[in-house]
């Protein structure tokens, strides 16, 4: 295996998959391997997409190629790539899957690149059955899993919805690797100033796009339990609304929290990533439904404990007690774990925790894991 591609978001796409494809790319490059990534000139109508732009401001990536060829709602596109994919003969092609919609764009392009006989389709799945389930989600997954050789997915959750699809694919399994991207950790005091925080106020962080399925809901009513009076303590909200941002502006308003609950929600750009893990005591997903989550990895790399509700594959890279908490998506059990945090004070000892927990999480493994399911197809 020499050549890869990785079909998938990329710049000038912003966002945590885009990330991940670029870091990607840029660990089987430092490993020797000629890589590039094929993104789109069209990823989604705008009338489709719910955040506010789809496009990244900042400059692109260095030392990257990366090309704009793929239009997802144009069929004769899907077939002119694909042929052309065909022709150029990559050993390996990495299509990343997360959306249904996305299905007959990347199972046509699949169809026509494997006809060469030559090279192998490995799936990185972030998602196959959707957290937002639409009519036909079901018959467009099916469409593209036929038309791949393997896939790799980053919970073991995700690994058993692939399996209800094609039980012969050849399957690998590893963890999100850490997002090592965003810069170091900065001290809290340096951070909060940045932001214009309180520096006698701990921070509790909630991280990313705003969807409801992310269970926001459930964190702005346990943060309403009136023993977080105790403390020093805000919630720190910051990303930007991908639903309605009006019933959690109500909810806060029910619960008068306007002064405990900051605010901060637009698109965080990746230069301010580390500002908002830095002046956090703790990350807080309080998930009603999950696979993986890049904004866990993201918390290791900044030495931070981090609560997450027991969904999906969250609870497999958390140890619960240990690097900060694993608790059922309901309200009340979420905010006794909070209290636990402030009161018998554990964020030193969840910190110290947290960095020997996350040397389990490399590129490495990543590039590894699609070594050896590459050798697997093609034995």
């Amino acid at each position: 295996m020499k050549t890869i591609k990785i079909i998938g978001p990329a710049y000038p796409y912003r966002g945590g998959i885009a990330t991940t494809n670029e870091r990607l790319a840029q660990e089987f490059s430092s490993m020797g391997f000629d890589v590039d990534i094929e993104t789109f000139t069209v990823q989604y109508p705008s009338v489709l997409f719910p955040g506010k732009t789809q496009y990244n401001e900042k400059p692109a990536p260095e030392n990257l190629k990366i090309r704009r060829t793929i239009n997802s709602v144009n069929p004769f596109n899907w077939i002119r790539a694909g042929k052309r994919i065909c022709r150029e003969r990559p050993d390996l092609v990495i299509i990343r899957y997360w959306l249904p919609f996305l299905a007959p764009c990347l199972g046509t392009m699949a169809g026509f690149i494997r006809k060469n006989k030559h090279t192998v389709i490995v799936c990185l799945a972030d998602n196959i059955v959707p957290h937002e389930h639409r009519p036909g989600d079901r018959v467009l997954t099916n469409y593209f899993m036929q038309r791949i050789d393997g896939v790799i997915a980053m919970s073991k959750s995700v690994l058993n919805d692939a399996r209800l699809f094609r039980k012969d694919l050849v399957q690998g399994f590893c963890p999100h690797p850490i997002f090592d991207n965003y810069g170091e950790r900065l001290l809290s005091e340096t951070a909060k100033k940045k932001l214009n925080l309180d520096q006698e106020t701990g921070y509790l962080l909630f991280f990313g796009f705003i969807r409801d399925y992310k269970g926001l809901d459930l964190l702005i009513e346990a943060f309403a339990d009136e023993r977080l009076r105790e403390f020093p303590v805000k919630l720190l909200v910051a990303g930007e609304y991908y639903s309605s941002p009006e019933p959690y502006l109500e909810q806060i308003r029910k619960h008068n929290l306007e002064g405990q609950i900051e605010l901060r929600t637009d698109f965080i750009p990746d230069d301010q990533v580390c500002l908002y893990f830095s002046a956090a005591d703790m990350v807080v997903q309080p998930y009603k439904s999950a696979t993986q989550s890049g904004v866990t990895q993201i918390g290791y790399h900044f030495n931070k404990p981090m609560l997450v509700t027991n969904v999906g594959g969250l609870s497999e890279i958390i140890p619960d007690g240990k690097v900060g908490y694993v608790v059922e998506p309901e309200s009340a059990k979420i905010a006794d774990a909070l209290v636990d945090f402030y009161r018998n004070d554990r964020m030193a000892e969840f910190e110290k925790n947290v960095t020997e927990e996350k040397k389990k999480f490399s590129w490495s493994h990543m590039v590894q894991t699609f070594e050896s399911v590459y050798g697997q197809v093609k034995k």
